[in-house]
């Protein structure tokens, strides 16, 4: 797997990584599509998970024209790839426990107004700290070829910068051990604060556990122990292989630990459409609804007889298309 200095990234391994962009790209997509479509779904929280899901989008097309062209030496189009990839993948850490914060304030805190005051920090911070680092380090000429040594084909901080350990550290692995602390803590408390509240709801109201809204609760319960699990899972690849550059060890370069490494960082997009879109019974019913009406009316559209064109058959087809 040793090339000098450098990681090689097998066909395979970009095939595998170009699958998972391409899944990204679709579920941040779709998540954001939903939200500019159905306008009732515009509430704060859905919101941030638009801007989340914006952030995983670029990563996704970034990323994957890393892993398509592998970079082998310095160029302007690795150092555009690296600046929006360490861009969006800061961004996107940030966004994420800013989702956190306001979930936990909005419910254990019970402050809505509190919570929505946060938003504009939001913006300010999510948007504005990885855009200061990421311009800091293209200006220094800290943004370039990394050998893949800590990415899988795309371009990051450059390995041969002296001072390269540091800017790994403030272009992402800082705020990705940030965010490992903050989302267990924060999700942990908001599901103890639901089920003492559930509890003692069923304590006056027992006929609500054979009603619907326990499977409301059940299902709240899944994701809010899934969020932080699901995003420790896929980005421990990546902190492991920065760990092992940082102890010089050639087990970073282990083909399958560069695939998981590749998989974690480009799946977010695609977990968030599971997690918020698939598994979020609404939005799945219209989803469902909506591809149905468009496969119906393909297939009339496809089955429907084709007459001569008349004047009389027209004039039917116009009155049988206004009784419809």
């Amino acid at each position: 797997m040793e090339n000098g200095n450098q990681t090689v990234v097998y066909f395979s391994e970009q095939v595998v990584v170009l699958f998972t962009c391409a899944l990204s790209f679709v579920g941040s997509s779709l998540i954001i599509l939903t939200f500019i479509v159905w306008s009732d779904l515009r509430t704060t929280p859905r919101t941030l998970l638009v801007y989340l899901s914006v952030t995983d989008w670029l990563s996704a097309v970034s990323y994957a024209f890393g892993v398509w062209r592998v970079f082998r030496t310095d160029s302007l189009d690795c150092t555009i790839q690296g600046a929006i990839s360490t861009f969006a993948n800061s961004s996107s850490f940030f966004w994420t426990v800013a989702i956190a914060v306001y979930l936990y304030i909005f419910i254990v805190r019970s402050s809505q107004r509190v919570a929505d005051s946060l938003v504009l920090f939001f913006h300010l911070v999510s948007w504005g700290v990885p855009l200061v680092l990421t311009v800091t380090a293209v200006s220094l000429g800290k943004i370039g070829y990394d050998a893949s040594e800590v990415s899988v084909g795309w371009c990051w901080v450059r390995i041969h910068a002296s001072d390269r350990v540091l800017w790994m550290l403030l272009t992402g692995k800082l705020w990705e051990f940030m965010a490992y602390l903050t989302l267990p803590v924060l999700y942990i408390l908001i599901k103890r604060h639901i089920h003492i509240a559930h509890t003692a709801l069923s304590e006056y109201r027992p006929i609500l556990a054979n009603r619907p809204q326990s499977s409301f609760f059940s299902m709240a319960d899944m994701k809010l122990t899934l969020i932080p699990i699901i995003f420790i899972a896929l980005r421990i690849w990546s902190t492991v292989r920065f760990v092992l550059l940082l102890a010089d060890s050639p087990v970073r370069q282990n083909p399958v630990l560069v695939t998981l490494h590749g998989i974690g960082n480009t799946s977010q997009g695609a977990a968030n459409c599971i997690m918020f879109v698939l598994l979020t019974g609404p939005i799945r019913t219209r989803l469902c609804a909506a591809l149905c009406c468009c496969s119906k009316c393909s297939a009339d559209s496809q089955h429907s007889p084709k007459a001569p064109r008349r004047l009389g058959d027209e004039e039917g087809t116009g009155e049988m298309r206004t009784d419809r």
